[in-house]
């Protein structure tokens, strides 16, 4: 099927979730590959803002308002084309905000390793959702068959490890907390959270339960939130941050909703603020999102492949390869 330019754009991004999704949620596999071979519904989508087409959040606004998931693609193809509004209303209106606690298990050696180097951390997360990520000392890990950290009390992150990672030798020692987002999750906010719950990918119980549990955690202790763009707001929570401990700012999965000028915008401020000894970067995204990162992976040794679809960053140089909701670990 040959498609006008716009709707290829469209086809295109939606047959690359199909590949990201497989194995992980069939229904999602299916819809993706559906909405690619559909050129009714990829008009449908075509109409919304570019910053709006993404499959998780058009998938998750479907779910929002009845759509069954796991269910057929039929279900979803007819739920948007007979859209009174409703659905795109919740496109427009709302973000996509998984929030997963489970990458703590891949952020977490190098964020030990910034500790062993430099002290108590002051960490500070840019697009930081609802917070849950923010509480990297509240868990205990595995990385088998690596080695485990235990000793915080709660929940264990497990993440299947290769290559030399250096298992941290004790627990994380944080100082201070915070975050910048456009849009903060209150985490007491039951409404809020259970948009967060619509954006895991369906049958994800695991993900699911592991996002209950770290809500629980982050209410106990509720983070200290800016709302604003992070370019405004960067200068003054790292001063902030810096009263406190080592910063350290951290991102995961929240660089790829930047355009790309604004992608390159972002890397110089955070090379700066390294370059400055003002801060450290850790950085944990898709392959294709940061590739000036991207591009310090020794040629020589793995690459990116799609169960390892991300690159871990420390200050602006690859580490690892991770998978894209902390299910695994390559060290470098």
């Amino acid at each position: 099927m040959s498609l006008p330019v716009e709707l290829e754009a469209v086809a295109r991004q939606y047959r690359g979730f199909a590949v990201a999704t497989r194995g992980q949620s069939a229904c999602f596999e299916e819809w993706s590959s559906g909405v690619a071979g559909d050129e009714e519904v990829l008009g449908w989508i075509a109409a919304l803002p570019r910053g709006k087409q993404q499959p998780n959040l058009v998938f998750a606004a479907a779910r929002w308002n009845g759509v069954a998931a796991p269910g057929p693609y039929a279900g979803l193809r007819a739920a948007l084309l007979s859209d009174g509004g409703t659905i795109r209303a919740t496109i427009l209106e709302r973000r996509t905000q998984t929030n997963e606690v489970g990458r703590l298990a891949t952020l977490v050696p190098a964020l030990a390793r910034v500790a062993a180097e430099a002290g108590p951390l002051a960490l500070l997360e840019v697009g930081t959702s609802a917070g849950l990520c923010l509480f990297p000392d509240r868990y205990d890990y595995a990385w088998p068959p690596l080695g485990t950290l235990a000793g915080s009390g709660g929940p264990v992150l497990t993440a299947p490890a290769e290559g030399p990672l250096p298992v941290p030798a004790g627990p994380l020692p944080v100082a201070w907390r915070g975050g910048i987002d456009l849009a903060p999750v209150d985490v007491r906010d039951e409404q809020a959270v259970a948009w967060l719950e619509t954006c895991v990918w369906p049958e994800q119980d695991e993900r699911r339960a592991r996002l209950r549990t770290a809500v629980a955690i982050a209410r106990t202790d509720p983070p200290l939130i800016a709302q604003g763009d992070l370019f405004d707001l960067l200068d003054e929570r790292v001063a902030e941050a810096g009263r406190h401990g080592t910063v350290v700012v951290f991102h995961s999965a929240v660089a790829m909703y930047l355009d790309r000028p604004g992608r390159a915008r972002f890397v110089g401020r955070m090379r700066g603020l390294v370059a400055a000894g003002r801060g450290r970067w850790v950085s944990n995204e898709g392959r294709d999102v940061l590739p000036e990162v991207t591009a310090t992976v020794p040629a020589e040794g793995p690459q990116p492949d799609e169960r390892l679809s991300f690159v871990l960053g420390l200050d602006g140089r690859a580490v690892a390869l991770t998978h894209q909701h902390g299910a695994g670990i390559r060290w470098l």
